[in-house]
């Protein structure tokens, strides 16, 4: 998987304008959405995200600060980021979606020595139960909003499949669900039919631009009824598993602060 290099300078470029806006050093720099999930179509957005640090003064507060850098969405680049801070707090917290980031396979910075010790930990922390319950409630949601009407947004199928297939995944595999629709995809479906229509769905999102309305798919209804159904009955049977002492999180922290360059 791969972004056009004209793409990748210019989104390199904005990360060093932003470290100078922001005063901050950026540690990773990664896509994430549809065009690391795979399944992005020609006019998709280019959604960059990031880790940074501040120098180690600007942690050294009584009062709380932002822990966020936003910007406004411009033609297709979008751009935000998290505190170093901020993304060591969500890995206490196992959320899936700091997850996706460090398993995305379009990397825009990485440097090494962040990586080597923020990764390890934050794996440490990760919890069955917590990713099982953070898609289930994304597929739900979705399959409600788009996909139980006689016309539906066929795009929108991949915002229902990717969660339930993550389910299905750490039910299977037990770990973190791969980024990639197609990794995710391949390691849970045993369904030969079911598998040749998505392939088909993902041709046509691939060749064009977004999906349009079009009648539902029955058998993809059929199947991610189930799923859900079945995930909403046993979700609470995953485990939670035990998470390390935090001074784990906090060592890591501190060494990444006093990181050079």
């Amino acid at each position: 998987m791969s972004i056009h290099p004209e793409i990748v300078t210019a989104v390199q470029k904005r990360l060093l304008e932003i470290e100078t806006e922001k005063g901050v050093e950026i540690l990773y720099a990664i896509e994430s959405g549809s065009r690391a999930w795979g399944f992005a179509s020609q006019d998709s957005d280019y959604d960059v995200r990031f880790i940074y640090r501040h120098p180690i003064s600007w942690y050294l507060s009584v009062l709380p600060k932002r822990d966020v850098i936003e910007y406004p969405i411009v033609d297709i680049m979008d751009y935000s980021g998290w505190d170093l801070r901020k993304a060591f707090f969500l890995a206490n917290k196992s959320n899936p979606v700091l997850f996706e980031w460090l398993q995305s396979p379009i990397v825009y910075r990485q440097k090494e020595a962040f990586l080597d010790e923020f990764k390890p930990a934050a794996l440490e922390y990760f919890s069955p139960i917590a990713t099982v319950y953070h898609y289930l409630h994304m597929a739900t949601n979705n399959y409600r909003e788009y996909l139980k009407r006689d016309m539906v947004k066929l795009k929108k199928y991949f915002y229902v499949m990717r969660p339930i297939f993550s389910c299905m995944w750490v039910q299977e595999h037990k770990t973190v669900p791969p980024m990639e629709f197609a990794v995710l995809k391949n390691g849970v479906l045993r369904d030969a039919s079911l598998n040749n229509i998505i392939e088909e769905l993902l041709a046509r999102k691939r060749s064009g631009t977004e999906l349009g309305l079009a009648p539902q798919i029955p058998e993809l209804n059929a199947f991610l009824e189930e799923q859900i159904a079945r995930f909403e009955s046993v979700a609470e049977g995953f485990d939670a598993a035990q998470k390390p002492d935090a001074e784990r999180l906090n060592n890591a922290f501190r060494k990444i602060l006093r990181f050079e360059g």
